[in-house]
């Protein structure tokens, strides 16, 4: 089997970045994603106006355009799903896939993670209409209209504390009677006038005609249901990591734990993006871990004997000093 320098799990802005800088320094590395049509959350974005050199641009034309970049500079892609990460008594890396396995001396994980899902009726279909998991991204498309933001730790308050910035009305819907977010940012919230609070509530339904025009709620003290007109609708409800394939150190909620190299707790894995602990969950952060993943890996396979490839990255340790 052929062994590549590096193999980048996840076709995201970290994967396909970090694949750049990898193929532009010389290495062979392949990408390997389970879809298809590369470019992970960026192609749930209608609009994206905060990535640098661009005013506005859709999430997929951006995507596109870093897929084409990468697939111009040598990447190679494998459209597979990864089920496993093995690492052998010859320190090579066997990435395990429903399509067959590949094989490479270093790996980037870059998986990404996912928005928990309220699993209601209408937020499959409202998605990018009005339903959100990212305000920073789709906020300022409801300037001055009434939003409601679910949840109530500290992404849902800080998410709901830049929406008043922009919209005429939050309306923040937990379904407990206070905050979990830490105590700086629950005394802000309470103390903002465009702010009401719903609480003891939980969504049960988005409703709309082609956009999103109000949520059904239900009072989980009475059990009474009513309808509230909204126009849009964002969940911070948590996040969930795509790194089940993977055996590395990882925080309370199963997402990667790295050092400032982005440096797993295995030799010669690395991880990058939103599956990472502490990630910012933004494109340009993204793109950044992707740029630095692929220098580490470059430190790392350049500190290897190259007429004993399989010899264990020791220095990695070292590597940057």
């Amino acid at each position: 089997m052929f062994l590549h320098d590096a193999v980048i799990i996840g076709g995201g802005p970290a994967g396909l970045t970090a694949g750049i800088y990898l193929c532009r320094a010389g290495f062979d590395a392949v990408l390997v994603d389970r879809s298809p049509v590369l470019g992970g959350q960026m192609n749930l974005t209608e609009k994206i106006e905060n990535y640098p050199g661009y005013l506005s641009i859709s999430g997929p034309e951006l995507a596109k355009k870093m897929e084409v970049q990468a697939k111009k500079l040598g990447l190679k892609i494998v459209t597979a799903e990864v089920t496993k990460v093995k690492l052998t008594q010859r320190n090579e890396k066997v990435i395990e896939t429903n399509m067959g396995e590949v094989k490479g001396l270093t790996v980037i994980v870059a998986s990404g993670s996912e928005p928990k899902k309220l699993g209601v009726k209408g937020e499959k279909e409202f998605l990018g209409r009005g339903v959100s998991y990212c305000a920073t991204c789709d906020g300022p498309f409801f300037k001055n209209k009434e939003v409601a933001v679910v949840g109530g730790g500290d992404a849902a308050v800080t998410e709901a504390l830049f929406l008043t910035k922009i919209a005429k009305k939050v309306l923040l819907i937990h379904r407990r009677n206070e905050l979990k977010a830490q105590k700086v940012l629950r005394e802000k919230a309470l103390q903002n006038k465009k702010i009401q609070f719903i609480w003891n509530t939980a969504v049960k339904e988005i409703i709309g005609n082609g956009e999103v025009r109000g949520i059904v709620v239900k009072n989980l003290k009475n059990n009474v249901e009513k309808i509230i007109g909204v126009d849009a609708l964002f969940i911070y409800i948590g996040r969930v990591p795509n790194t089940g394939f993977i055996d590395v150190k990882k925080d309370e909620k199963g997402f990667i734990l790295t050092d400032k190299y982005l440096r797993t707790s295995e030799p010669g894995i690395f991880a990058a993006g939103d599956c990472r602990s502490a990630s910012a969950g933004q494109i340009s952060s993204a793109v950044g871990d992707g740029a630095l993943a692929a220098f580490s890996v470059q430190s790392c396979l350049e500190g290897i004997d190259k007429e004993m490839p399989y010899v264990s990255c020791k220095a990695m340790a070292d590597c940057f000093l």
